[in-house]
């Protein structure tokens, strides 16, 4: 793709071209770390209520759910999984395309989820769907990859979508289930400050994450308007066309 610069016009902006490129690295840099530190202070927060008693009382709720809502078939195989991110932190801060699931699933379980348990939920429920034989999309959390925040059934047109104050559902849901309500009383009661600290400080992270990711995105256009001017678009789609006409020969 160099070839489709003007470099006698760049060469003299190359001062200007490495400033962006260093202040764009350092935001980034930023921007994961409050993001890794904010990650580190919800999963104390999860420590703080997940108990064998808990995970138990979620597995069982997620076999109600499954006898109620996944019919068994016979399937010579296990369901598939994919993996697909449904939402991201971006320098406009948490996003969820939760249209993208309501276009597959018209049957929505809302998991109202303060307290990070969702992903206890949600891996006895991708257990039982797969089991049964039928396909499912899982969807990391992006604060925490390792962990789900959503899981969609679009054979059954069934979902079951993490939510939250700030990214609420755009629609009612068919069922909403409030996780927080199956933690031990008592230690939510006892652990309530240190659970609003958490939620606190890792707010101002992701804020802070996020104030960064829109630093970077600045220092980004800054980028493409001294180099757009020196592009040679025709060339790029010329290049495109071919890599393309490539891949049809194949």
């Amino acid at each position: 793709m160099g070839d489709c610069y003007n470099k006698e016009f760049l060469w003299p902006l190359r001062k200007e071209i490495m400033d962006c490129m260093v202040g764009y690295k350092g935001c980034y840099q930023r921007a994961y770390r409050c993001l890794g530190a904010a990650a580190e202070i919800m999963e104390d927060q999860r420590s703080v209520l997940l108990t064998d008693a808990l995970s138990q009382k979620l597995a069982k709720r997620a076999r109600g759910i499954l006898t109620r809502e996944v019919p068994r078939r016979k399937a010579e195989a296990s369901g598939r999984v994919k993996l697909r991110f449904l939402g991201a932190i971006t320098h406009q801060g948490p996003v969820c395309l939760y249209d993208t699931a309501l276009a597959q699933c018209g049957r929505v379980y809302a998991l109202t989820d303060i307290c990070g348990l969702a992903h206890e939920l949600l891996i006895h429920l991708l257990a039982g769907v797969t089991a049964n034989g039928y396909d499912v999309v899982a969807c990391p959390d992006p604060m925490a990859p390792d962990r789900l925040a959503h899981l969609l059934v679009p054979r059954l047109g069934l979902a079951f979508l993490t939510v939250s104050a700030g990214l609420p559902l755009p629609t009612a849901p068919y069922r909403r289930i409030r996780l927080e309500a199956a933690a031990d009383g008592e230690a939510l009661r006892r652990s309530r400050p240190r659970l609003r600290f958490a939620r606190k400080v890792s707010a101002a992270l992701v804020e802070e994450a996020v104030s960064s990711l829109a630093q970077a995105k600045a220092m980004h256009d800054d980028l493409e308007a001294i180099y757009n001017p020196h592009v040679d678009f025709g060339l790029v789609d010329e290049i495109a066309q071919d890599i393309w006409e490539e891949i049809l020969s194949f």
